[in-house]
């Protein structure tokens, strides 16, 4: 579809003082679906021109050619603003693509795609974010922001691990580590500190499991802790060090 009939599309449906949401709504398409017909990235099928025809009260005839008396040119009526008038909504104050990588900056608004088929969309009816063909966040006309149930899902499990992380947890160790010394357990006063080396590795743990990064993990801390603990127990200092090699296989793996 040309750049004329997305437009057309656009200022009928300003004119009728319809959001995007709403009109996919009344089509029965999904908000994208209105967005590419008005971008000139995809054309409606028959049927939705049929519909939309109706809704704006125009002939499919007008709708697709315009009318004869129609000056492209004349902006008389229609005062250029950002993403009203025919000639300004059309030109492209920046357009560049590598690959499958695309980002465009006009008087639409802004429209990014990356690689991985990730796309943002920011313009005058909000911001859209569209992942692997769905949509995961967008902000209604009314100011809201709306969340896929996967994104919801997500941000609630964040939560539920944010506890984890207000957990006092070097106040437990300390806790601990009076009760080794005083009932003389793990080590007693001499080698009971080695729990306070565990600090690090809860919370590094905590966020490894909420960002899914196997690498925030503080690996080093765990092999030092475990060179110590087989040291002073085994008296294996020799070859326990050999352990200290793994740091840098460990992290070459998680990479």
């Amino acid at each position: 579809m040309n750049i004329e009939i997305a437009n057309r599309l656009l200022q009928y449906r300003k004119r009728m003082g319809l959001s995007q949401e709403e009109l996919a709504e009344k089509i029965g398409v999904s908000r994208q679906a209105v967005s590419k017909w008005e971008r000139a990235e995809a054309a409606p099928d028959t049927d939705n021109l049929i519909e939309l025809s109706k809704i704006y009260g125009v002939s499919l005839d007008e709708m697709l050619k315009g009318r004869p008396e129609e000056d492209p040119n004349n902006t008389a009526e229609d005062p250029p603003t950002a993403g009203n008038s025919d000639t300004d909504s059309t030109s492209e104050v920046f357009n560049a693509e590598d690959g499958a990588e695309k980002v465009h900056i006009g008087f639409y608004g802004i429209h990014v795609q990356d690689k991985n088929g990730t796309k943002v969309d920011v313009d005058r009816n909000g911001v859209f974010v569209e992942e692997n063909g769905e949509q995961k966040v967008y902000t209604g006309t009314d100011g809201h922001i709306h969340k896929s149930p996967d994104i919801i899902e997500k941000e609630n499990e964040h939560k539920r691990g944010s506890l984890w992380l207000k957990l006092p947890y070097p106040i437990v160790t300390v806790i601990a580590y009076i009760l080794f010394g005083t009932l003389n357990v793990m080590g007693g006063w001499s080698y009971g500190w080695i729990i306070f080396l565990t600090i690090p590795l809860y919370y590094t743990l905590v966020k490894a499991i909420l960002m899914r990064k196997v690498k925030v993990f503080c690996y080093p801390v765990l092999v030092a802790m475990v060179y110590l603990i087989i040291g002073f127990a085994f008296n294996w200092w020799h070859p326990g060090w050999v352990l200290f090699l793994t740091i840098p296989l460990f992290y070459w793996i998680v990479d």
